[in-house]
């Protein structure tokens, strides 16, 4: 089984959250693994789904809409699910290990979903939410680093050459 990797962020996103969302889907596909995000063409899904295509990889997107409408040009597998906001639990259950970069309200409920869920939740830049989750950061099931490098590392340690 292949592991997938959910990429979680704002749906728009500034420069430098867009940048760091590319690289981490590029990093993402060297792995091998594949990325799954919200599979829409704005923000981090777009930027993460850009990157991880431009390096190879495969990427799945989860649509809130029950069409493919609005979905971002560079994923390989489009699920549309009509759920709305609820296709978060199917992005965060699908996924090995969730990253979360900065992002609003549903960014939030999706890191909530992941750690009720017991995943590990690493957030790049998104310090925040390690504030908002203290209780799972002192069970090691949330970490925040700096760059997406560090990202991939430390889910390389997570997964020990094995999904985890």
């Amino acid at each position: 089984m292949k592991t997938v990797i959910g990429v979680m962020g704002g749906s728009v996103a500034d420069d430098s959250v867009a940048a760091t969302a590319q690289e981490l889907g590029r990093r993402i596909a060297e792995e091998g693994w594949v990325l799954l995000t919200g599979g829409r063409s704005t923000g981090v899904m777009a930027a993460a789904s850009q990157g991880a295509a431009e390096a190879g990889g495969l990427v799945v997107g989860v649509l809130p809409g029950d069409t493919t409408s609005g979905s971002s040009p560079h994923i390989d597998v489009a699920i549309p699910t009509g759920m709305g906001d609820a296709r978060n639990v199917i992005n965060v259950l699908s996924s090995h290990v969730v990253i979360a970069l900065p992002g609003g309200a549903g960014t939030i409920s999706e890191v909530a979903l992941a750690l009720k869920s017991e995943r590990k939740v690493v957030t790049v830049g998104f310090a925040a939410c390690e504030v908002l989750f203290g209780s799972y950061k002192d069970r090691g099931l949330i970490t925040d680093v700096a760059t997406p490098a560090e990202a991939v590392q430390l889910i390389r340690d997570l997964l020990g050459g094995t999904p985890v």
